[in-house]
């Protein structure tokens, strides 16, 4: 929704709680997503792998944000992205259920 991206995005007082990869089951494949966790909302977003390198073999000099897990860092270097998947999710509207293993 373009009224409420602009406002869901930008607070200042906003904390990261987790992040990290999970294997997301759609109705005919598995997608590799990436998952934010903050104190009021959930954001997805789905792992693209650039085909192309960028400027040569020397990856590590990519600048990278500092606050990111080593794991995103690494993958960024490596020239992939995450895209936003979905809106983020409200944890007010979130409901979670233990599942059985696959």
């Amino acid at each position: 929704r373009e009224n409420s991206s602009e406002n869901i995005l930008s607070s200042a007082n906003r904390l990261l709680l987790h992040e990290g990869r999970l294997t997301l089951a759609e109705s005919t494949r598995l997608l590799e997503v990436y998952l934010f966790l903050f104190d009021d909302f959930l954001l997805i977003t789905k792992i693209k792998r650039n085909k192309k390198k960028y400027g040569g073999s020397d990856t590590s000099l990519i600048p990278v944000c500092p606050s990111l897990t080593p794991e995103l860092q690494s993958f960024i270097r490596e020239g992939g992205f995450c895209t936003v998947l979905d809106q983020p999710i409200p944890l007010d509207r979130l409901i979670l259920k233990n599942v059985e293993p696959v």
